[in-house]
């Protein structure tokens, strides 16, 4: 199955991730656990990724994020980008481009306390998940 994500970068949106869901004062449920698909990620023909030890982060109306361990990206072909966000729960955002390519995945090097465990994790726009 090939899942497209697009990563909303709206200030608005309240987001406070955890390990058990946590009902936030918009509505909104945001849980991380770990998860057991494999993941690829694949641009023009190049494995960028591949992960059997995701991190999911699921939250109310969007769909999956899947934030892969460094190790198990190519970061040997990213470039670092200038672009920087800040989630009110999750903290600064920072991205990695390719060439043709920029901002294709962000990560948190310092996020806040109660996503600790996404820091330094990279979460691409587009993955593919794979039955085994």
């Amino acid at each position: 199955m090939f899942i497209r994500q697009r990563y909303e970068r709206a200030a608005g949106k309240k987001r406070r991730p955890a390990n058990a869901a946590l009902l936030m004062t918009t509505g909104h449920r945001i849980t991380i656990e770990r998860g057991t698909e494999h993941v690829r990620v694949v641009r023009d023909g190049q494995v960028l990724a591949e992960s059997s030890r995701p991190l999911l982060l699921r939250e109310t109306g969007l769909p999956v994020r899947y934030y892969l361990p460094p190790e198990d990206v190519r970061t040997d072909l990213l470039t670092p980008s200038d672009t920087h966000t800040y989630c009110p729960f999750k903290g600064t955002a920072s991205y990695w481009s390719l060439p043709g390519a920029a901002d294709l995945v962000w990560y948190y090097p310092d996020p806040k306390p109660d996503v600790a465990e996404i820091k330094d994790h990279l979460c691409f726009y587009e993955v593919e998940t794979v039955s085994e």
